[in-house]
Order: C-alpha cells, then structure tokens, then sequence
C-alpha cells in the first residue's frame, strides 16, 4: 500500500490536496472518487454545465476540463519522475488550458468520459509503478516533489473540485 507523502516531499500549496486524501489504499480511493466524480457530473444538465456561481468564476463544464487536464499533467510527471528522469518539469497556467479547451462546443457527457479515461489511465499508471519509484524525486514547476505525492495531489485535487461543485455551484442552481 502506498504511504502518504511526508509534508517535505512536495511544496506547501498541495497541502491542502494532500489532505483531503483520506487514509488507506490509494487505488481504491482513486476509484472511488472516480465513481463519485461520474455520478456528480452526470447528474449535471448540459444547461448547467455553463452556471457559473460568480462572473470571475469557471462554469461547471470548465472545472471538470481542468480537473481532467490537470491530472493528465500529473500523471505526466508521477511517470516521468518514477520512471527516473531527472529533466525539470515546467509549470502550467490552468487558465491558458481553460481558454483553449473549447469545452463549450463539447456536451457534458463527452467531458465526463474523457475525465474517466484519463483517472482509469492514471490508476494503470499507479498500480504498475514499482515500489522504488515512489521516493524518487524531481522537479516540476521548479519545486521538488516525489513521485507518490504526485499520486496524492492527483486524489486530492479531484476531491477539491467535487466540494467546490458541491459547496457553491449545485446550492446556487436551487
């Protein structure tokens, strides 16, 4: 079972995506936060995925296309530092993502299914890691991190976004 990441293996602002992980196995945590994730959004109208909750705020369809670019990122970088490359990673502007994502011609459907394919690639990707990567590190957005706090921030920041469509966008449509 993979051991939650020690505070010193990944920069301070992931703390919070850290711990919303709650303990146990991660796989399984993963998907069921998948399953969770799945019936949240598909419970959404296509005419409520443009509600946005405040006019500087994303629509419900833009914060499941970041949810699901920011851990195809992430799982970029769990396998490129498990895998040993030691090649700085760059950072990402979500925002530039969000602006090109198109994600208004796309039906919420077609969005719920991409964000599916890329967590089941992403516990593929996790389950057959070997043991040793998990401790590796790297850089990216020129912070050091390891490899299993990727994995950690990957769970977390799903769970974020799914309290923030339940906190403020799904009261504000009622």
């Amino acid at each position: 079972m993979l051991q939650r990441p020690l505070e010193n293996e990944y920069p301070e602002y992931y703390v919070p995506y850290v711990n919303l992980v709650s303990d146990g196995d991660l796989l399984s945590n993963l998907q069921e936060n998948l399953d969770a994730t799945i019936a949240l959004f598909e419970g959404i109208s296509e005419e409520d995925g443009h509600f946005r909750y405040s006019t500087s705020k994303w629509s419900i369809k833009e914060v499941l296309v970041h949810m699901a670019d920011t851990e195809r990122i992430m799982a970029y970088r769990l396998l490129r530092i498990g895998r040993g490359d030691q090649t700085p990673l760059a950072g990402f502007n979500e925002n530039d993502y969000i602006n090109d994502s198109q994600f208004d011609q796309l039906p919420i459907k077609n969005i719920i299914e991409d964000f599916a394919a890329v967590r089941k690639a992403t516990i593929t990707l996790i389950q057959n890691m070997p043991e040793e990567a998990w401790l590796k590190k790297g850089f990216a957005n020129a912070k050091e991190i390891t490899t299993r706090a990727i994995a950690f921030i990957i769970a977390g920041h799903t769970i974020h976004h799914c309290n923030i469509i339940n906190e403020r966008y799904l009261p504000a449509l009622k």
